[in-house]
């Protein structure tokens, strides 16, 4: 499994406001996570995308190693201001040689994508979905993993001009219905506006000082912090969270009753 956090902001906020300096943050939920069910540290590589003001294209900073190992990365947080940023830790399902590359977030134009979680049967399971892309398309993947597949899949509903949240909860379906037993906590973001669901792992947001923070789990234990409900989708701006709906899969989609991915973390 991995962590992950977007927020938006009525105001500008330096990263590690909300990354380092609490004492939960994503920076300590690298190696010492305290609602992670699947996998126990998270040192398969970091990344953080954010918007600067009048850019609509984020710009990304990524690592393949551990947070923690990165001298610079506090020296980098401390600075650079956002009004809205997405960040993750990761811990890969199964070796690869994507470096950098496979971790998120994910980014094209003006989205920035996260995974929290692991596709099962990968890759045979993706295989009908991933033949209805186009190849050049597939040929542009930024590594070989499967949210990599998961953010094209995502991707190409949102060129194709579908709305953030309808994509998103669209994707979902189609990966469930294509593999079942799978863990597809989605997080995308488009500089104002927040999407993500929760799919076999944990959601919390916090809302309010003009501010919506949604992250795998809590920073802090400060009151204010809201669960989100097991396969719902939500949505945000900064105002607050504008939307939490059923995302419940269409009935041929079984559940199942054990998780063989609980030894093959994400």
């Amino acid at each position: 499994m991995c962590r992950h956090i977007a927020w938006v902001a009525a105001r500008e906020v330096p990263l590690g406001e909300l990354l380092v300096a609490p004492e939960h943050g994503l920076y300590r939920q690298a190696w010492a996570p305290r609602r992670q069910r699947y996998g126990t540290v998270n040192a398969d590589g970091f990344g953080v995308g954010w918007y600067a003001a009048g850019d609509p294209v984020p710009a990304r900073y990524r690592r393949a190693g551990p947070l923690w190992a990165d001298l610079s990365f506090t020296d980098l947080a401390r600075v650079v201001r956002s009004r809205a940023v997405l960040a993750a830790v990761r811990d890969a399902t199964a070796p690869g040689a994507d470096a950098e590359a496979a971790a998120a977030p994910f980014a094209s134009g003006p989205w920035l994508f996260s995974h929290n979680g692991a596709v099962g049967g990968w890759p045979g399971s993706l295989a009908a979905p991933a033949a209805g892309l186009p190849p050049e398309e597939l040929l542009a993947m930024e590594a070989r993993n499967d949210s990599a597949l998961v953010w094209a899949l995502l991707l190409h509903r949102l060129r194709r001009g579908e709305a953030l949240a309808r994509a998103l909860a669209a994707t979902v379906r189609e990966v469930a219905a294509a593999a079942p037993v799978s863990r597809l906590n989605l997080l995308v973001m488009d500089g104002s506006t927040i999407a993500a669901s929760t799919w076999g792992d944990s959601l919390w947001y916090l809302a309010g000082s003009g501010r919506v923070v949604v992250a795998s789990e809590p920073y802090d234990d400060r009151p204010g912090w809201c669960e989100v409900p097991d396969r719902t989708l939500l949505t945000a701006t900064a105002a607050g969270v504008t939307s939490l709906s059923d995302l419940s899969e269409p009935a041929h989609v079984r559940r199942a009753s054990a998780d063989p991915l609980e030894e093959s973390p994400a």
